[in-house]
This record gives C-alpha cells, structure tokens and sequence, in this order.
C-alpha cells in the first residue's frame, strides 16, 4: 500500500487546506500608517530661539499636542511604519515659550532631510514659490 491511500480523501483535502491557509496568512497586506506632523530638518534647522508662536506655527506648522493647562509648551510628533518593518520611525520637537517667545527646544531623532511617506517624495517644497 502507499502512503497516500492510507488518509482518506476528505482528511487529505482538509490537510492540504489547512497548509494553504497557514502559507496565505504570511501574506497579509500591512498599509504604511503615518501619524503627526512632518518633522522636515531644514524646517526645524531654521528654529531659534526668541522666534514668535507666530513663527513657529508657521515654520513647523499646528503642533500636535498642546497642554491644556501649561501654555508654554508645544510638542510636534511625527510617526511612520512602512508595512512589515518592524522598527517605526518616530521624530518629536518639543518647543517651550517664555510669554510669546521661544525660550529654548528640544529635538530627537530629526531627518537631516525632507521623510519620505506615502506619496510624499524628496524633492516637494512645502511653500512653493
């Protein structure tokens, strides 16, 4: 007798449906999700101190989370994961104001260039002239 006579025809197509299924699973679509505010390194290269809200908002942009009880401090956070990868690409800028000022900022992990997302490529200015 051979080996394959021995599993009846039903349990033999459940078998073969069962290592498709765990052979499919692996390729499961990931979409890239991108959170926040792009943190561009010319952009945030141009950041001084004694700068304005004003100016600020307009360099950078609406921060993403500001405190609702300390005025003083804007946060801009920027998150991308590309499909599989594994390790995300996180950048935050963390601007404090004395009255309307800049008093000082802190950086990390800031792209030296433009981040590359979902249809975003390197050469886009972000206020064309």
């Amino acid at each position: 007798m051979r080996p394959a006579q021995l599993i009846p025809p039903p349990r033999r197509l459940l078998m073969i449906l069962a290592a498709l299924s765990t052979l499919l699973a692996g390729c499961v679509y990931r979409m890239d999700i991108q959170q926040g505010n792009y943190l561009d390194g010319h952009d945030v290269g141009q950041l001084k101190v004694g700068m304005t809200r004003t100016q600020v908002r307009y360099l950078l942009g609406t921060p993403m989370i500001t405190d609702l009880f300390d005025h003083s401090r804007w946060d801009y956070v920027y998150y991308f994961k590309r499909g599989y990868v594994h390790e995300p690409i996180e950048s935050r800028v963390t601007v404090y104001f004395q009255g309307d000022k800049v008093e000082r900022f802190t950086l990390h992990n800031i792209p030296k260039g433009r981040p590359i997302g979902p249809g975003l490529l390197p050469s886009v200015k972000k206020f064309p002239i």
